[in-house]
């Protein structure tokens, strides 16, 4: 059995958590073939989008306890390597060149939404339900959690999301920016999403991916060296031309 489905529709690729009786419960098997797939798409130069879901009626529920740990009672360096090596397995997708979506029809939770988190744009279906629920396990929160959250949605927000540990309904997501939209088939949105992505002039994709990543961390002195770089070059390009032509020809 594939844990992970790794399928090519044109130039879409979906990766699809595939352990549904298990809710898509993260363990080493299961990450071992999404960090496999990942490397996949970013080798692959035919890919221009990537969508990523879960089978069944869950994104994702978190981790295994009893699987992805392993001894607790380790040294806490040893613990927190065996972490990070845990957090390698799903961030690869934030590194992607390629605009990336999650399609979370029901539960992401604890690592389960980071993954959803380490997509570019996340579509929602009514069941969803984003699961910030690290504290009420006694657990702090992990994979990026703190960071990619308040990256959404604000220090404050994530905070109170944080402290709280609740699962944060869909609507109550689109509200806070978890989610871009809130739709009844959250799995084909993103398909036809992903899929208008696909239809634009990559480069220009990858650039837009870039730009927002610098926005994101930089000041606007650092976004505005990036931003005339990257228009500049598209300046020249065939979509760009064939545009400007309709003004020549007026």
């Amino acid at each position: 059995m594939s844990y992970v489905l790794l399928e090519s529709d044109g130039p879409l690729r979906t990766i699809t958590l595939n352990d549904p009786e298990r809710l898509n419960a993260l363990d080493w098997p299961l990450l071992d073939e999404l960090r496999q797939a990942v490397a996949t798409v970013a080798a692959d130069e035919e890919a221009r989008a990537l969508l990523v879901t879960g089978a069944g009626r869950a994104f994702c529920s978190g981790a295994n306890v009893g699987n992805l740990f392993g001894d607790r009672t380790r040294p806490v360096d040893e613990l927190r390597d065996h972490l990070m090596k845990v957090y390698a397995s799903f961030l690869p997708i934030r590194d992607l060149t390629i605009p990336t979506i999650a399609a979370v029809h029901g539960p992401a939770v604890g690592a389960g939404l980071n993954i959803a988190l380490a997509c570019d744009v996340i579509v929602a279906g009514p069941k969803a339900g984003f699961g910030p629920t690290f504290t009420q396990i006694g657990l702090h929160p992990g994979g990026g959690c703190t960071w990619m959250l308040t990256q959404r949605i604000g220090s404050a927000n994530t905070a109170a999301a944080l402290y709280a540990g609740d699962v944060i309904g869909a609507d109550h997501a689109l509200r806070l920016g978890i989610a871009q939209e809130l739709v009844d088939d959250a799995p084909t949105r993103a398909r036809e999403l992903a899929l208008s992505w696909c239809e634009r002039n990559p480069t220009l994709m990858a650039h837009v991916k870039e730009s927002v990543r610098v926005a994101s961390t930089s000041d606007l002195v650092a976004s505005l060296e990036v931003e005339a770089q990257f228009q500049a070059e598209s300046l020249s390009s065939p979509e760009f031309e064939r545009f400007a032509a309709r003004f020549s020809k007026s």
